[in-house]
């Protein structure tokens, strides 16, 4: 009724209410054209990239994050796997430079009846390689658990580490 009595007051109302839809119009195709041009760009890259370093179909498909082989120690006897188990922290710990003082295979411990297999070793690393040790011996395959890990600091040297590490990990059950 207000703008019935004021034709000015009404007009204006129009004339404002069709700028803001022009405004908001504009406005919305200005964003999707510069979204389509960042997704014309971003798909130009992408061809460069691939066209530089293709890669077979097969390696394309693959899972990267899963690490090969079997997740279990592989081996007939126990004796083996353990063997496997010691091979397996001695190339973990020269792979960061580290050095195994002593190691010792546990076959009749308490998880020896669930088939598990396990190993205390006494490991002297530089100081910063407990990570990638830890990660190494935990990433890989098979499945290592890290059961005790204690650290210690060696007398007269800054850099360096001695820690007792005690692994176990399930071996693959007779076929």
């Amino acid at each position: 009724m207000y703008l019935a009595r004021y034709p000015v007051a009404a007009v204006a109302a129009y004339v404002a209410l069709v700028v803001l839809f022009v405004f908001t119009t504009v406005q919305t195709t200005i964003e999707i054209l510069g979204s389509r041009d960042a997704v014309a760009s971003s798909a130009e890259i992408l061809q460069t990239l691939e066209s530089r370093h293709p890669l077979p179909r097969a390696m394309a498909r693959s899972d990267a994050g899963v690490p090969m082989g079997s997740p279990f120690l592989e081996g007939p006897t126990a004796s083996v796997a353990s063997a496997m188990l010691l091979q397996r922290v001695l190339a973990a710990t020269r792979r960061v430079s580290g050095n195994t003082l002593s190691s010792q295979v546990d076959i009749q411990g308490p998880l020896a009846k669930s088939g598990f297999v396990s190993a205390t070793f006494n490991i002297e690393l530089p100081s910063g390689a407990l990570q990638p040790l830890l990660y190494d011996l935990e990433a890989g395959m098979p499945f290592l658990f890290i059961d005790e890990l204690v650290v210690q600091p060696v007398a007269n040297s800054t850099d360096k580490m001695r820690l007792v590490l005690g692994i176990s990990a399930q071996r693959q059950g007779t076929k």
